[in-house]
């Protein structure tokens, strides 16, 4: 950590957490490290692990430096890298369970995490219990002596919902459980997770912290209390990201600020576009007065990203074929935060079950990129065309 950094704004923390140019032969950039084996000058430093480095699994000084960048953003004792996001909730899991036990999880939780619980932890022998992402204090219902962990997303990333995070994690530390939080939508910019109760914080970030689409990353940050127990599993799992891809990170780290801000500012403007169209029901965005969830959101955030979704009116799957293939900016693919803007359809009906997903129409999720918005829209409306000649 930098001199002063606490006095700093979180602008200059971006550009200057993690580095150590003296260290570097005065380079601004931390070196991709590449290596398995590290060298101990005497057998009792070697007997000792007397160093900073040991083995290139256990981390490099380029994997040390985005490390070392993330967990002062997010506020957190030790961050730990990982291959990418899912792995992140993976380990972040995996460090406070055993058989027998139980956790819940919010019913709106990205997909993949949904089917590690209810194939891996469930072989395992933890249960997974879903959980109405709106319930807030009500959690403590829910809570048993067997359950270990919260597992909250907020929003969620597909219909997101913003959770009561404060109220949530009040009632699982009553009850000694930990509270982990998928925090990729918001980012350590625009959600501080441990100054409203949390844990353990899980980056996907391949999505905004990358913001190129073009590496896999994951991020675990804990508090002090957590750390050790996250630390472990991650070692005794073997994780570790490729150095090209930390390095990705890193580089991509810098610039978070003026890209989220371009993105936050984009999407809002999309989202308002997107409401006042006739082809459309809804409009799924926290940062929109109109959204169910925007008091949370307000209260908690200081920011929202370039990601949300639209419920169309109803209308036939070849009506949204006709739209989405003719598309020339948006693209379809599985990822967001990057410099493109994405589309997806989806129907989280089918594996939704604390919850009953009701729409009027087919549902599609958005993220906006860096691209002008008027070109963006014109891409839309030339779509939302395409679907009225078929709806």
């Amino acid at each position: 950590m930098s001199k002063h950094t606490r006095k700093q704004k979180q602008d200059t923390r971006l550009a200057h957490a993690g580095r150590e140019p003296a260290r570097q032969h005065g380079f601004v950039n931390t070196p991709i490290y590449r290596g398995s084996t590290v060298l101990f000058p005497t057998m009792a430093s070697l007997e000792a692990n007397a160093q900073d480095f040991t083995y290139g699994r256990l981390g490099t000084p380029t994997v040390k430096a985005l490390e070392t960048a993330i967990a002062e953003l997010e506020g957190g004792h030790r961050t730990l890298l990982t291959p990418s996001g899912l792995s992140a909730i993976a380990a972040a899991l995996l460090a406070f369970v055993s058989a027998g036990d139980e956790i819940l999880v919010a019913d709106s939780v990205y997909r993949p995490n949904r089917r590690f619980c209810d194939h891996v932890l469930k072989r395992l022998g933890v249960t997974t219990i879903y959980y109405d992402p709106l319930i807030g204090a009500g959690i403590e219902s829910l809570i048993t002596e067997k359950t270990r962990v919260v597992f909250a997303e907020s929003p969620g990333s597909q219909t997101f919902e913003v959770q009561d995070i404060p109220a949530i994690a009040a009632a699982a530390h009553a009850a000694r459980a930990v509270v982990i939080l998928d925090n990729t939508w918001a980012t350590p910019l625009y959600f501080k997770p441990f100054a409203h109760g949390v844990d353990v914080s899980i980056q996907a970030a391949t999505k905004y912290i990358v913001g190129h689409a073009d590496a896999m990353l994951g991020a675990i940050t804990a508090t002090e209390a957590a750390s050790r127990a996250v630390e472990k599993t991650h070692d005794e799992l073997g994780l570790c990201p490729g150095p090209e891809d930390v390095y990705l990170g890193l580089r991509g780290l810098r610039s978070l600020g003026v890209r989220l801000e371009r993105h936050q500012t984009s999407g809002l403007e999309m989202a308002r576009w997107l409401a006042g169209r006739p082809e459309v029901a809804r409009v799924l965005h926290p940062a929109l007065p109109s959204d169910p969830g925007y008091a949370l959101w307000k209260r908690d955030f200081t920011g929202s990203s370039g990601l949300f979704s639209i419920v169309l009116r109803p209308c036939t799957q070849a009506a949204v074929a006709a739209m989405l293939d003719g598309l020339t900016l948006f693209g379809m693919g599985y990822s967001w935060g990057g410099f493109e803007s994405l589309i997806l359809p989806f129907d989280p009906a089918a594996y939704r079950t604390a919850t009953t997903w009701q729409a009027e129409g087919p549902a599609l999720r958005l993220h906006i990129g860096l691209e002008d918005v008027e070109d963006l829209k014109a891409d839309l409306e030339a779509g939302f065309a395409r679907l009225g000649l078929r709806a």
